[in-house]
């Protein structure tokens, strides 16, 4: 038998455990809770043609793991299952807090993030404000400035509120993302906060504050 394409990334070897163990492995929504030792009986359940090194696993069980949406997973009363999805008991309490905490410093270090982003796009503006040029303005004669005035034809003040919000900075570089970078995904005439799971040649996996994971071209993602 001719021996299969290797799989590349996580991303694709998460998309295989999918297809293979779809009882255990969900591609799309709030994870289940794995069973312990799991690793052990995927190296023993994959076939040997598929060219899956332990490395390539164990990488692909932590992007996975540490996923938003397997954290939501893990709490009280949820029940581990196995490849075939058979129960293997509840979680531990210390098992569920330690992914609340985890969850938690995922949180709070994209809100640092971010709150860093809008800082250094405020300062960046106004040094372009300050560097900006300065028109010299034409003085007139007091009296021919009055009467230009008073004869000059009033025009309707401009409602500056009117003014649309700045847009994100588009990314034009994928190469310069990080896996657990906050990103921002177009759609439509509005921007969803996101944060990016994994960057491949397809384009960038990307896990929205509602869970859902979906991979995004470059164009379609702001900073």
């Amino acid at each position: 038998m001719e021996n299969q394409p290797k799989l590349s990334s996580s991303k694709e070897v998460i998309a295989y455990l999918s297809q293979q163990f779809p009882s255990c492995f969900i591609a799309e929504g709030e994870a289940k809770p794995l069973k312990i030792g799991i690793f052990q009986d995927l190296v023993e359940r994959i076939p040997a043609e598929m060219n899956l090194s332990k490395t390539q696993l164990r990488s692909a069980l932590r992007v996975y793991t540490s996923s938003w949406r397997y954290l939501y997973g893990i709490k009280a009363g949820a029940t581990r299952v196995d490849l075939d999805g058979n129960a293997c008991g509840t979680l531990e309490e210390q098992h569920v807090e330690h992914a609340r905490q985890q969850l938690e410093e995922a949180k709070a270090r994209v809100a640092a993030h971010r709150a860093k982003q809008r800082s250094e796009a405020k300062a960046d503006d106004a040094g372009k404000a300050e560097r900006r040029p300065r028109k010299p303005s034409a003085r007139k004669p007091a009296a021919q400035n009055a009467s230009a005035t008073e004869n000059k034809p009033r025009k309707p003040k401009s409602d500056s509120r009117q003014s649309s919000p700045a847009e994100g900075k588009p990314v034009t570089d994928i190469s310069v993302l990080k896996v657990g970078q906050p990103i921002r995904v177009k759609a439509g005439l509005s921007a969803v906060d996101a944060t990016v799971l994994e960057i491949s040649k397809e384009g960038v996996r990307v896990q929205l504050a509602s869970g859902l994971a979906m991979i995004v071209r470059p164009e379609h993602l702001q900073f």
